[in-house]
């Protein structure tokens, strides 16, 4: 299974997203420090949940990362996160 797709059913199962893109990002890095060669190093993940209401910016990246288990430093090399609430 893709890393994208990997994710995208982590993150769905821990926080019920109303939206969730991933981006591969890792093209964009090719030759830099942490590109593997295997075309997924590198990601950005928007995701947004009610689920988030009560944390701060800092527990809501620490709660996606943890969320993506081993995928975070040890199988992919960087992962953006931008995380939010739904408007209202």
């Amino acid at each position: 299974m893709p890393l994208a797709e990997e994710m995208h059913a982590l993150l769905t199962a821990a926080f019920a997203p109303t939206r969730l893109v991933i981006v591969n990002d890792s093209a964009r890095h090719a030759g830099h420090m942490g590109d593997d060669g295997s075309g997924e190093s590198h990601f950005t993940i928007e995701i947004e949940s009610p689920a988030f209401a009560p944390m701060t910016r800092l527990a809501r990246q620490r709660a996606v990362i943890a969320a993506l288990g081993d995928i975070v430093g040890q199988r992919v090399h960087a992962v953006a996160i931008k995380a939010s609430v739904p408007a209202l």
